[in-house]
C-alpha cells in the first residue's frame, strides 16, 4: 500500500522516486516486520500466558523437555502477521506472485492455527486427523500449483532448472503441477517436523527464505537472469519483498524464541513458515536448490521416513528417537549445542545453494 502512495506521490515530489527500487523496499521490509515482531511480542506472550495457551509436551519424548510444557505456543501468528504487513506494505499489491505466495502463507497458517486450537483447547494431543491435516495441505498446495500453471505465460516458468547446469532444463508440462505440489507441501511439513527445539526451525527458515530472496531478484531481472545463465522470470523479482518479511519477522520471533524459549510457533507457524518457502522456490524455478539449502529440513523429515519403515519392516529403530534432532539429544548433545550445529550446517547449505547461481 505504501509502495502504490509514494508512487503517486512522485508527480509531486522526485524524492518519492527511491521506493521504486526493489532492494531499499525489501529492506524496508525486512525492518518493517522485524519492528512489528519485536513490538508486539511481548504483548502476544503476555496474552498467551494470560488465557493459558501453553505448549503440550509429550511424555514419550525427551525428559528434558518436559519443563517446556506450559510455555506460550501459537507464536507464529506474531511471524504471519509481521509478514502480510511487511508484504502489504511494500509489495506491489498488482503482481500475481505476492498473492499467491502470500495467499498460500496464510492458508497454511490457518491450517496450523486449527491443529494448535485443538491440542491447546479441546485437549487433543494429536490435533487434526493426519487425514484432515494432508487433505487440506493438499487442497491449498494443488489450488497453488493450478494457478501458478495456468497463469504461466512463457516455457521458463514450468521448466525443471537443474542446478550447476547452465543449458539443462526440463519442459514439465502437466507435471509442473505435481512437482509444485509436493515441493509446497513436503516443505511445509518438513519445516514442521524440524520445529521441536528452541529456535531450530526458525534461524534455517531466515537464512533459507533470504538465499531465496536473492534468487528472486535475479530470476526477474532480465539482465542478471541472462548473465548468470538462469531462467527469467517476469515479476518474480517481487517476490523478493516477502523474502525480506520473512527474514525480518523471522530474527524478531527468534528475539523471543531463543534458548530457552518464551514462546513457541506452533503449527500456525512452522506449516506456513514451510509453504512459504515452497512456493518461492517455485515461483523461481529453483526447487533442486530449496533442497541442497534446506538440508537440515530434509534430513528431519528423511530420519522420521526411515524411523518408521525401519520399525514397521524389521521392528527394530535406526534412531533413538526420530526426528533427527531428538536423536542427538539422546547421546547426550545439550539442546544448545544440537540447535547451533544445524544452523551451521544450514549456512553450508545456503552458500552452496547461492554458490549454483555461478557455477554453471
Amino acid at each position: 500500500m505504501l509502495y502504490h502512495l509514494t508512487e503517486y506521490l512522485t508527480q509531486y515530489y522526485s524524492g518519492f522516486n527511491v521506493f521504486q527500487y526493489l532492494t531499499l523496499r525489501a529492506i524496508v521490509g525486512a525492518l518493517t516486520a522485524l519492528l512489528i515482531s519485536l513490538w508486539f511480542g511481548p504483548v502476544l506472550i503476555r496474552r498467551l500466558t494470560l488465557h493459558q495457551i501453553g505448549q503440550y509436551v509429550r511424555d514419550d519424548g525427551p525428559q528434558s523437555h518436559l519443563s517446556k510444557a506450559g510455555t506460550p505456543t501459537m507464536g507464529g501468528a506474531l511471524i504471519l502477521f509481521a509478514v502480510a504487513a511487511g508484504t502489504l506494505l511494500w509489495a506491489d499489491l498488482s503482481n500475481r506472485y505476492v498473492w499467491v505466495v502470500l495467499s498460500v502463507t496464510l492458508l497454511f497458517g490457518a491450517i496450523g492455527w486449527v491443529d494448535d486450537y485443538r491440542k491447546i483447547f479441546k485437549k487433543q494431543s494429536t490435533g487434526l486427523r493426519a487425514k484432515e491435516k494432508y487433505f487440506l495441505q493438499s487442497l491449498f498446495g494443488l489450488g497453488a500449483a493450478l494457478v501458478l500453471f495456468m497463469s504461466a505465460t512463457t516455457p521458463a516458468e514450468t521448466q525443471l532448472i537443474v542446478p550447476f547446469f547452465k543449458n539443462v532444463s526440463i519442459p514439465l508440462g502437466v507435471g509442473f503441477v505435481l512437482l509444485a505440489y509436493f515441493v509446497i507441501v513436503g516443505t511445509s511439513n518438513a519445516v514442521n517436523l524440524t520445529d521441536g527445539l528452541d529456535g531450530l526451525a526458525i534461524m534455517p527458515t531466515v537464512m533459507v527464505a533470504g538465499a531465496l530472496g536473492v534468487f528472486a531478484y535475479v530470476t526477474g531481472n532480465v539482465n542478471f537472469a541472462g548473465y548468470l545463465g538462469i531462467p527469467y522470470v517476469a515479476g518474480a523479482g517481487e517476490v523478493l519483498i516477502i523474502c525480506s518479511a520473512l527474514v525480518g519477522a523471522g530474527l524478531g520471533f527468534l528475539w523471543f524464541n531463543a534458548y530457552p524459549a518464551q514462546v513457541f510457533m506452533g503449527d500456525v507457524g512452522a506449516l506456513a513458515l514451510g509453504a512459504a518457502l515452497g512456493t518461492i522456490a517455485v515461483v523461481v524455478r529453483q526447487e533442486l536448490v530449496l533442497f541442497i539449502m534446506g538440508g537440515v529440513f530434509v534430513m528431519e523429515t528423511v530420519s522420521v521416513i526411515l524411523q518408521v519403515a525401519s520399525y514397521k519392516l524389521t521392528g527394530r529403530r535406526i534412531f533413538r528417537m526420530a526426528p533427527l534432532h531428538h536423536h542427538f539429544e539422546l547421546k547426550g548433545w545439550p539442546e544448545p549445542r544440537v540447535i547451533v550445529r544445524f544452523w551451521i550446517i544450514t549456512v553450508v547449505l545456503v552458500l552452496i545453494g547461492l554458490a549454483t547461481l555461478k557455477i554453471r
